[in-house]
């Protein structure tokens, strides 16, 4: 790979290279880094994947700053290149990469989607895993290396993030089941899953094939079907979910929220 060429996909360098030449004089000396983390980063991406980035700099991006790159990204979302309108990612501060931390945590960032806007989100102790992916495999665009900017995250915050996203964001889906309506967010819950089960196991982060293919040999048999169709739904992500699916994803979401709880009482002091 060169600087020009970061990735195999000529699309997608052509719309980092757009998003770099179009961010860097907006955050003018504010601007210390840019990383490609995700499915990028680690080896799995697709023609399902999103575009997944993170740009450092040295003060909260906020106010003029912030109106700025939301006109940049809605030019790019309008560009005629079959990624532009995958991309996702963070503007993150330097205090607020190096360790998560509640009272330092809105901050901007822009989902995949036709017509997304950058927008102001907190984040919760979720974005531990985040840090350690981008730590671990993060491909540096510009700046130093993200070890620079990010402290080691333990297997034990990795658990613990995990527990919180099955007490938050699994929990609210049993909830709000009409969520699983499209196969390509039923495929989504599965798969991330199949992610957080592995985490608990392991205390490791894999990318989403890898933990499907850990859960269907190392978990039981009947969530099989279930995962293979998960699988397949990444490329009819438009299309209604099978009634099937969405009963077997409330199941599967049951019982990673009982792994969860046997894990917290395990691990328990």
């Amino acid at each position: 790979m060169t600087d020009d060429s970061p990735t195999p996909y000529p699309d997608v360098n052509a719309l980092i290279g757009e998003l770099s030449a179009s961010m860097r004089p907006i955050l003018d000396g504010h601007f210390l880094a840019m990383y490609l983390d995700g499915s990028l980063a680690s080896g799995a991406f697709n023609a399902d994947s999103d575009v997944d980035f993170i740009v450092v700099s040295d003060v909260d991006v906020a106010g003029e700053l912030f109106d700025a790159l939301q006109a940049m990204h809605d030019r790019i979302n309008q560009m005629d290149n079959p990624w532009a309108i995958q991309l996702e990612g963070f503007y993150i501060s330097r205090q607020a990469i190096r360790r998560y931390d509640p009272a330092h945590a809105m901050h901007p960032n822009i989902e995949r989607g036709v017509g997304e806007r950058l927008k102001m989100v907190r984040l919760d102790q979720t974005w531990d895993v985040h840090r350690y992916i981008l730590r671990k495999q993060g491909i540096t665009l510009q700046g130093p290396g993200p070890a620079t900017f990010i402290d080691p995250v333990s297997p034990a915050q990795l658990e613990q993030a995990m527990l919180v996203n099955l007490g938050g964001w699994a929990r609210r889906l049993l909830d709000n089941p009409e969520q699983m309506q499209f196969r390509g967010y039923q495929s989504y819950i599965v798969l991330s899953l199949c992610r957080i089960l592995y985490t608990l196991h392991n205390g490791d982060v894999v990318s989403k094939p890898a933990a499907a293919h850990w859960a269907k040999t190392s978990l039981d048999a009947r969530w099989t079907p279930l995962i293979d169709s998960a699988w397949d739904g990444r490329h009819n992500s438009n299309c209604d979910a099978f009634p099937e699916d969405i009963q077997g994803t409330q199941e599967f979401i049951r019982f990673a929220m009982e792994s969860g709880n046997h894990f917290f009482m395990f691990k328990k002091p």
